[in-house]
């Protein structure tokens, strides 16, 4: 099969510096492509001098994860789409298992390699860890990584599983299935957009795999760190975003009342740990969400009515009241 590794850029010259090279030196028989959304530093001038067998798409504007990708894959001819974050070190012989995967079944449309955390590389890493589940209220978690709590890498995900979402930072994808399902939703701009277009892959029946005899390491938090208010905010909305456009329709407004309070909660729990700014990034989604959501609400597409979509009843239950943080004693339901 045909791969298209394509790397989003911004104004990342120094992680490119850093990390491509690793890409370039791990990925034969793959296009190498890096995707530029406008930057104002050199990165592209650095890439056209430094690494001519790097083919450059150039979007007029930032868009954004979601648009980003849309506009530069609209340019790329081939049969699996790779975005990979910038900040991602790849290792040798990491795209055999992934297109072993493909071949295997034509109705896997998306797969994500097992990846771990670039400062401390014996343990998952936040974006994606071993593949990704949500709960019933929508909030996602992943093996390996539950809400701030990230397991040690001992073998335990080292098997080849059907997940609910894959991660942004690196996520294989079939170019036809892609554009079947017309991309990203470019509102969400960051964050979360992946576990839409999951969500919406997951609605036409296809499969999303996590491989892990595939294996590469993310740096995390490089454009926005997991502490910054910005992220709360995308976040929390993003999330409201996908239960309303994916769910059930009779599932949909008890749910979003029960994120309401759920949320609620969480916004109370950062002002006790004088969070003040992830407090108002909470207010703030939601006030952005229901100002959206006549507009998201009509976005719905084809949708099950009864495949369950849910690996746990409440990860904030197990996780905050029973104390239960590694991803193996919570799938007990």
């Amino acid at each position: 099969m045909r791969f298209a590794i394509v790397i989003l850029n911004w104004n990342g010259k120094q992680l490119l510096e850093q990390f491509l090279p690793s890409v370039i030196a791990h990925s034969e028989g793959a296009d190498i492509y890096v995707a530029d959304n406008a930057s104002t530093d050199d990165s592209v001038a650095f890439i056209r001098e430094q690494y001519p067998q790097v083919k450059i798409v150039q979007n007029k504007e930032n868009g954004g994860y979601a648009k980003g990708y849309n506009d530069a894959l609209q340019h790329i001819d081939t049969d699996v789409y790779c975005l990979l974050n910038s900040d991602v070190e790849v290792t040798e012989g990491w795209l055999d298992p992934i297109n072993t995967a493909f071949e295997s079944n034509r109705n896997i449309a998306i797969i994500q390699p097992k990846i771990l955390d670039y400062k401390r590389k014996e343990y998952f890493e936040y974006a994606g860890a071993a593949g990704g589940f949500i709960d019933l209220f929508g909030y996602p978690f992943c093996r390996g990584r539950v809400f701030q709590s990230l397991e040690k890498d001992e073998g335990q995900y080292d098997d080849t599983i059907d997940i609910f979402w894959a991660s942004g930072a690196c996520l294989f994808v079939r170019s036809i299935v892609f554009w079947e399902l017309c991309g990203f939703d470019e509102e969400y701009f960051a964050h979360q957009e992946e576990i839409d277009f999951c969500w919406r892959v997951k609605n036409q029946d296809y499969k999303i795999l996590y491989v892990g005899s595939s294996k590469v390491y993310h740096v995390g938090g490089a454009t926005l760190s997991n502490m910054n208010p910005q992220k709360t905010f995308l976040n929390f909305r993003n999330s409201l975003f996908s239960i309303t456009k994916n769910l059930p329709k009779r599932k949909v407004f008890p749910i979003l009342f029960a994120r309401l309070v759920l949320d609620g909660i969480a916004g109370l729990r950062f002002i006790l740990q004088f969070k003040f700014g992830h407090f108002f990034a909470i207010l703030k989604a939601h006030f952005s969400f229901y100002l959206r959501l006549k507009r998201i609400f009509k976005k719905r597409g084809v949708i099950p009515k009864r495949k369950k979509y849910f690996s746990k009843t409440s990860i904030v239950w197990s996780y905050f009241v029973l104390n239960e943080k590694k991803f193996n004693n919570l799938i007990k339901d």
